[in-house]
């Protein structure tokens, strides 16, 4: 329904005139995101590739010190995320995000130089520390730009640049492991960390061009779009940065305290976490295809249609969830209740075919409950003022972070090929995260976020 306040902004909601904004928004936004998505994805996860190309021989890793490599990424990840998120919130996006993919992009190069297991730990943490605020940044763009019913195909094109840098980077590094090793005296694992590095600072450098800062304060909108910008998030209780004289300022301790006293948020953490602590199967996918019978760049791409198959799961559920929002949770229950259900099947069917396909539908459901989850985080927060939801984004994405650390130690060598612990420990967990959901579904019904003043 029309407000009062929506007509003395001029906004009326499915114009073609709001419609031409929101084109303009997502040609500028979305294809920057995506892009810069592959290339941190990849960075994080190129040691998995590194491993099966030998890093860990010629650096000297045993299996405790590869799931402790993954372990001090977390940690640099967590202790960073919130902090970047307040600087985030009162400077511009469009410079500050490209900054930090400058210096993840060096770090991630220079891990080609490593000669020991501590070195690899120092910057595998370092490399956590710099690329922490990316994520969250780019979920708080999205929840300051977008309407509820638009969000959550929004971060499945977000995160669908994770799903398919996935099956990029098994591309690229089986390229690279079958090209390069060797030459010029370096080996192929080493290759793979140079040149997505500097990709990665080439890819920085033009992005500030692309990006989008705020709708109040955005230079690439003419004053009419920004005024509309602000007034569609307006009709629905969405709070926006730069919107001076709308939304009273509050200190970085009070938006801190606001967010973590909020009983909402530890919900949505938990949900979350139960996710993210099944993301770590990304860093042993190489690892558990070679244990299916293949090996060198073979095992490399066979991690491809374990991408494609996620995509092509997740992108039409996320479509569904824009056309029925008030149902995310419920949708994410159904997921991990699936997901759930092939890991338990993994944990007792070890024959090559159908864990290999049991393994495809896991990674499905898992990137799939990840939009879900982000955008019904993202929509619930919505009436927050703009840092305290920064900050609350940042918590709920660092949480989910910090899981993966445990997640990290369910596929030991050790218990090759069965991996009964990690399969099993991941079966209890999404139905744990389904149960969270449905809780949650039921609960803000009646007790929503509200902004605090």
């Amino acid at each position: 329904m029309e407000t009062k306040r929506d007509v003395d902004l001029g906004f009326v909601e499915n114009t073609e005139e709001e419609k031409k904004l929101v084109r303009k928004i997502d040609l500028f936004l979305m294809p920057t995101i995506w892009v810069l998505y592959c290339f941190s994805y990849m960075d994080r996860t190129n040691i998995g590739n590194a491993k099966v190309a030998g890093m860990d021989v010629d650096v000297g890793f045993d299996s405790n010190q590869y799931f402790l490599a993954i372990v001090v990424f977390q940690i640099g990840y967590v202790i960073a995320e919130v902090p970047s998120n307040m600087i985030l919130s009162r400077t511009r996006p469009s410079l500050y995000i490209p900054a930090l993919m400058i210096l993840w992009g060096i770090v991630a190069a220079l891990m080609a130089l490593v000669k020991t297991p501590a070195q690899m730990l120092g910057m595998r943490f370092l490399l956590g520390v710099m690329e922490a605020g990316f994520s969250p940044a780019i979920l708080f763009i999205i929840s300051t730009w977008y309407r509820r019913k638009e969000q959550s195909k929004r971060f499945m094109t977000f995160l669908s640049a994770g799903i398919l840098s996935g099956a990029f980077g098994g591309i690229i590094a089986g390229a690279l492991v079958a090209r390069l090793d060797g030459a010029h005296g370096i080996r192929g694992w080493q290759w793979l960390f140079i040149v997505e590095g500097v990709a990665t600072v080439g890819i920085a450098l033009i992005a500030p061009f692309f990006l989008l800062d705020y709708p109040a304060t955005s230079k690439r909108l003419t004053p009419r779009q920004r005024e509309i910008a602000i007034a569609r998030l307006q009709a629905d209780g969405i709070t926006s940065s730069g919107e001076h004289g709308e939304i009273a300022e509050v200190s970085h301790w009070n938006a801190f305290v606001h967010a973590i006293s909020n009983w909402r948020l530890w919900l949505l953490c938990a949900g979350y976490m139960t996710i993210i602590g099944c993301y770590s199967l990304s860093y042993f996918n190489p690892t558990l295809v070679k244990g299916l019978g293949y090996a060198g760049a073979d095992a490399q791409y066979m991690t491809v249609p374990l991408y494609v198959v996620a995509f092509a799961i997740a992108v039409p559920t996320c479509i569904l969830a824009d056309r029925i929002p008030s149902y995310r949770p419920l949708l994410a229950l159904i997921v991990l209740v699936l997901g759930s259900l092939f890991c338990a099947l993994s944990a007792g069917i070890y024959a090559y075919i159908p864990r290999y396909v049991f393994l495809c539908f896991i990674n499905s459901a898992i990137w799939t409950a990840n939009p879900l989850a982000l955008s019904f985080a993202s929509v619930s927060m919505g009436p927050l003022q703009p840092e305290t939801r920064a900050i609350s984004l940042a918590i709920v994405n660092g949480m989910g972070n910090l899981a993966q650390i445990y997640g990290s130690y369910l596929f030991p060598s050790e218990d090759a090929p069965k991996y009964l612990k990690g399969f099993g420990t991941y079966a209890g967990l999404l139905m744990f995260g389904a149960a969270v959901y449905g809780t949650a579904f039921l609960l803000f019904r009646r007790s929503p976020f509200k902004a605090r003043t």
